[in-house]
């Protein structure tokens, strides 16, 4: 395809499958509100099943999802290019399906976010369609293990943020697919660099658990719960504190008083992170990051880093990350420090203490460098042959 200046550009991932999660929708709007930034019409179409739709059995345009999701749209100027679609049908919120089939006759290239979008007759003719992999790891493992079918056929090109995907140290099979490798974007503009901590702490935001947990030749891929229970006594050997917006529910009762006994601080996540605004506010305000990965992530050694903790290091707020093998691709020891174990987190907080200011200015330099938006996807686009 001969690169042009500016392209049409249709992006499907999750904003309002699951609502009221500002986290998630904050990983998708970086690409959106990124590729924007470098001049392309950017079209946003999620497809949400009737079985997710809330509360149960209402119709799509009376759902919460679909108030989520106009919130989303109109607060980011994208009302008038946006839908919401029922999955198997031309139900939709925003732009109709006609209009949406007009669409794609004129897109040049689709950015599927984890393949979500399988409607045949609104993708198959545009030229470029990007698989977009977030979820590393986990969406191969399911696809070559669990017989999951991940959607990765239809796509011209396979892109990830694991990169350690297809490399010897890392235990995920690539499906036989050669897959691209880019960062996470972090739009600098809408994450400027801030000086005022309303919670001093180390933060983060978290689910316990998300989509399940499974054993492949011998490595047991979990989540956050697995993670987080061997570091379970961090907070009582240091002076530091811990405030996790974590999403876990009441009948977890014996890692919830684990969690109480040994001096983590927590807080609903629908209380400060339900929106865009308010999970941007959290992680502004907070001091630095305690960033938790899954453990099967650690487990792959796939190379995954967290948009979340991209965006603590654009505000200026250091991170301490759960070493997943990102380490060998991005500066540590200043701004950043990747940690295994309570010991190692130990000492990243001290040094993180020690001269904070430097490590703020260093957290910034990171994501200006690695994950700046207009970088980030202008290389993408490049790498698929239209940049």
């Amino acid at each position: 395809m001969t690169a042009r200046r500016n392209l049409t550009v249709l992006l499907s991932g999750m904003v309002a499958a699951n609502p009221h999660y500002g986290g998630a929708s904050w990983a998708v709007l970086q690409y959106v509100l990124g590729l924007k930034r470098l001049g392309h019409e950017v079209y946003v179409v999620e497809p949400v099943t009737a079985r997710s739709l809330q509360p149960e059995g209402a119709p799509l345009a009376r759902s919460v999802n679909a108030r989520y999701f106009h919130r989303v749209m109109e607060d980011f100027g994208l009302e008038g290019a946006s839908a919401l679609l029922l999955e198997g049908a031309k139900e939709t919120v925003g732009a109709s399906y006609d209009e949406l089939r007009t669409l794609t006759r004129r897109a040049d290239v689709l950015v599927n976010i984890n393949g979500i979008l399988a409607e045949r007759e609104l993708v198959k003719g545009i030229p470029v369609r990007i698989y977009l992999d977030i979820d590393p790891g986990f969406n191969q493992l399911w696809h070559a293990t669990q017989g999951i079918d991940r959607r990765f056929a239809g796509h011209t090109h396979h892109v990830t943020i694991g990169h350690g995907i297809g490399a010897p140290w890392c235990s995920v099979p690539t499906c036989g697919i050669d897959w691209l490798k880019s960062m996470q974007p972090v739009v600098l503009e809408y994450w400027p660099v801030q000086t005022e901590i309303r919670h001093d702490a180390l933060t983060t935001v978290a689910n316990w658990r998300a989509d399940g947990s499974f054993e492949h030749n011998g490595v047991f891929y979990g989540q956050k719960a697995h993670s987080l229970r061997r570091l379970i006594a961090l907070p009582t050997r240091t002076s530091e504190r811990f405030l996790l917006a974590l999403a876990i529910h009441g009948d977890e009762e014996k890692d919830l008083d684990a969690l109480i006994r040994n001096r983590w601080r927590l807080v609903d996540p629908a209380k400060v992170a339900a929106t865009p605004a308010d999970y941007r506010r959290f992680i502004q305000g907070s001091k630095a990051e305690f960033g938790l990965a899954k453990h099967g992530y650690a487990a792959a050694a796939c190379g995954w880093f967290s948009d979340r903790s991209v965006c603590y290091m654009a505000s200026g707020r250091p991170v301490v990350a759960q070493e997943t093998g990102f380490s060998r691709l991005l500066p540590t020891g200043e701004g950043l420090f990747a940690f295994e174990t309570v010991e190692d987190a130990l000492e990243a907080i001290e040094e993180l203490n020690r001269d904070y200011p430097r490590h703020a200015r260093a957290a910034r330099a990171i994501a200006e460098e690695h994950f700046d938006s207009d970088k980030v996807l202008s290389r993408l686009l490049a790498q698929v042959g239209i940049g």
